[in-house]
């Protein structure tokens, strides 16, 4: 179970903002049922979280009620928003002039939430942003750009933009585990394990391919294919994974070749789901979609 902590209510602006790649994008939230490979999507009570012609995106779940998400402001600068599904309620976590922070989660030990920022001067660096409203900190000064990242063992593995991209993972300083090239932007940890997950590029008209590095004993696994046209996954618990193509959301075990669909999102303003986060204590699907 993830850490919880206490967000006072800071300036909020959520009303008042409007948008890393800009477009209009909001995010939905959808009822669950079951767990594992008995969840079902009750796409009837599918609705939007957020809803204006900016950007809302990178939804992720840090701790049984609060959901972090980056967001922009009217000015197209980005920060970190808070949902608390309890109350109700949109908070600022960070409110920043001079960078523009994404991909916003908690870290394993449950005292910062992390982001890629792109600071004043262009670098996209990791920042830590304690939950006590202390000064951010910067985690690694020397890796850059950094586009996508998850964590193990309060250690990062990062998806780091350049000819080629690489997927790392820091050990420590000046010791990077290279784990792969030519891969697409989900980086994700398997629940439970030492194992780093993502999906490599394919060919136009292929699916990615779902691969995994053991951190730990070194291995690799090949997970089988994703779905045709997503970029994104999530892993559900040690088992089963997510992906969405269009408004449908289908559902995996890892070691199947078959993905069942778990229902379409109906919507006649919104279309092609991308990134999503799940919670097992609220029993509910976030996802990011776009506007038409």
């Amino acid at each position: 179970m993830k850490k919880s902590f206490f967000l006072p209510m800071l300036l909020l602006f959520f009303n008042g903002f409007l948008g890393f790649a800009q477009s209009g994008t909001d995010l939905w939230v959808i009822n669950t049922s079951g767990k594992g490979a008995k969840l079902k999507l009750l796409t009837e009570t599918a609705r939007p979280l957020t809803d204006r012609p900016e950007y809302d995106n990178q939804p992720n779940f840090i701790n049984e009620t609060q959901l972090v998400f980056s967001a922009a402001d009217q000015n197209g600068n980005h920060d970190i928003i808070v949902y608390n599904f309890e109350s109700d309620k949109f908070t600022n976590f960070s409110k920043t002039s001079d960078r523009n922070e994404f991909s916003p989660s908690i870290t394993d030990c449950g005292m910062y939430i992390a982001a890629v920022v792109m600071e004043e001067d262009q670098k996209q660096r990791i920042w830590l942003y304690p939950t006590s409203f202390e000064p951010a900190e910067l985690l690694y000064d020397d890796i850059e750009p950094v586009g996508y990242y998850d964590w193990y063992d309060n250690k990062a593995a990062m998806f780091v933009l350049g000819e080629p991209n690489r997927l790392v993972y820091a050990r420590g300083r000046n010791d990077l585990i290279m784990i792969d090239s030519a891969i697409e932007r989900s980086v994700k940890r398997r629940p439970k394990t030492s194992e780093i997950t993502y999906l490599s590029q394919s060919p136009e008209g292929q699916a990615g391919i779902i691969k995994s590095y053991d951190i730990e004993n070194r291995s690799r696994e090949v997970y089988l294919a994703g779905v045709l046209g997503s970029k994104d996954f999530i892993w559900l618990d040690k088992n089963h994974l997510l992906m969405a193509a269009g408004n449908e959301v289908f559902i995996r075990k890892y070691t199947s070749p078959d993905w069942k669909t778990l229902g379409v999102i109906p919507s006649d303003t919104h279309e092609n789901i991308t990134r999503m986060a799940y919670s097992e204590d609220l029993n509910v699907l976030v996802v990011t979609i776009n506007r038409k």
